[in-house]
């Protein structure tokens, strides 16, 4: 989905603090170190308190009764999402940059990513440039120029060009005609890979297009790399999107195994005696 001008709150309804710019990422325990398998979420003081909601009740929404609610219910609620900086252009030379919060990996091989644009929004040239044949390009958003990346989700005439206002840099790509956004650590080159209509199963109106993308070549600035070849988190700096107009950063992460049976089974089998 194209972050849209129309979200519910434009300005802030209170003064905020200003950013803190000496928070970084780091790396802490998970939050319930002496959990064991079998255990209920109740037994730990945190799960008590969590459980404590349920006291007032649920709200329970049809969603073919009631739909009025559901984009800024639904964004709110399905969080964080990875952003898309699409950029795009015309078989006429008429670059597109573009803001996509509906956004994600869909496997590595065929290295496939996804982003769908609604049918009620103006995104201007997008949907029919990534079909041109030309390519395209997904650039990830960093926190350093999130603000010069919001300045492009303006709503301006289709003749206006959004780069002029970002002050964002343009740089060519390797296989596609698309350019990258320089200041972007993270961009993929993309081919056109699939189009999927979501057609409404009552009225038959196509509501949304998804759209599957051929990640041809990936650009990854050397400084985010850690020992390992992978992007070190803590220098990439990723800004992702929730409900409303807010936005947030990553600024904790905690390393949480994954359980192996052949280590596991002795400790799985006796919980499963004592319960």
């Amino acid at each position: 989905m194209a972050l849209s001008s129309s979200r519910c709150y434009q300005t802030p309804t209170m003064s905020l603090p200003p950013f803190d710019h000496d928070t970084h990422t780091k790396f802490t325990e998970t939050p319930n170190t002496l959990w064991m398998f079998g255990q209920k979420i109740e037994s730990m003081e945190s799960g008590q308190k969590w459980l404590e909601g349920e006291e007032q009740g649920w709200k329970v929404i049809n969603t073919d009764e009631d739909t009025s609610r559901l984009y800024p219910l639904m964004i709110s609620a399905i969080v964080p999402r990875p952003i898309a900086f699409i950029s795009s252009v015309s078989e006429n030379g008429v670059e597109n940059l573009t803001m996509f919060s509906w956004f994600n990996m869909v496997t590595h091989n065929l290295p496939l990513v996804s982003f769908s644009c609604s049918n009620t929004l103006r995104i201007k040239g997008m949907p029919t440039n990534v079909r041109n044949g030309l390519g395209f390009t997904i650039n990830i958003i960093s926190k350093p120029f999130v603000e010069n990346a919001n300045a492009m989700s303006i709503n301006a005439l289709p003749e206006f060009d959004e780069w002029t206002i970002s002050r964002l840099t343009k740089v060519p790509s390797i296989h596609v005609k698309a350019l990258r956004v320089k200041e972007s650590v993270f961009s993929v080159e993309c081919e056109f890979f699939q189009l999927i209509d979501v057609t409404h199963p009552i009225s038959g109106e196509i509501t949304t297009t998804l759209i599957l993308a051929h990640v041809k070549y990936i650009h990854i600035r050397k400084d985010v790399l850690n020992k390992c070849g992978i992007v070190d988190i803590t220098k990439y700096k990723p800004i992702t999107c929730l409900g409303d107009i807010l936005y947030t950063r990553i600024s904790d992460a905690f390393r949480l195994p994954r359980p192996v049976w052949e280590q596991e089974k002795g400790k799985i089998e006796q919980a499963l005696e004592n319960n």
